[in-house]
């Protein structure tokens, strides 16, 4: 029993004296992502309108890969297009799920969101869609026009157009 307690207080010790001399040589990124983090039941149960960290670096990544050579409001639209779609009944209720649909987006389909690093200017974007910044008032749609696309896509009621892309319902 006393060896049992004399090794708890060492510990607690040992564990103070960490605090104490690493703690004040952690450097504090006052740029973190600034998204409400989940609680562990929502980790488990993940509901709508909970973003999450991986969440974040979905967004970043799909933003890099279909919107790198896009204006920074073009960046915040594609992102904005993803929660829009995590909103909508009409598809699936979670970022990955949306990011990862079949042909959903092309940058998930040929890999580019994986090689392609993400700039400081997505990563602003991805937090700004996730601060509810919209500018493409509720689209659930984008594509280059440029681009060969289904002929399905513009059956879809165009919104705005933000640099090379076309946003749509």
């Amino acid at each position: 029993m006393i060896q049992k307690r004399m090794l708890l207080t060492v510990a607690a010790f040992l564990l103070i004296l960490t605090v104490i001399v690493v703690g004040p040589k952690i450097k504090h990124n006052k740029d973190w992502p600034r998204f409400r983090t989940a609680t562990a039941a929502e980790t488990l149960a993940p509901q709508i309108g909970y973003p999450t960290y991986d969440d974040y670096w979905l967004l970043v990544r799909v933003i890099s890969g279909e919107a790198h050579s896009e204006p920074y409001v073009g960046q915040v639209g594609v992102g904005a297009v993803i929660l829009n779609r995590v909103k909508s009944p009409l598809f699936p209720q979670s970022v990955s799920e949306v990011v990862f649909e079949p042909d959903a987006f092309e940058s998930v389909s040929n890999g580019i969101m994986w090689s392609l690093p993400p700039s400081d200017e997505n990563m602003t974007a991805a937090q700004a869609a996730l601060d509810g910044w919209d500018p493409t008032y509720g689209a659930l749609f984008f594509w280059n026009p440029a681009k060969d696309v289904s002929p399905w896509i513009w059956s879809r009621n165009i919104v705005t157009a933000i640099g090379r892309h076309v946003f749509g319902h």
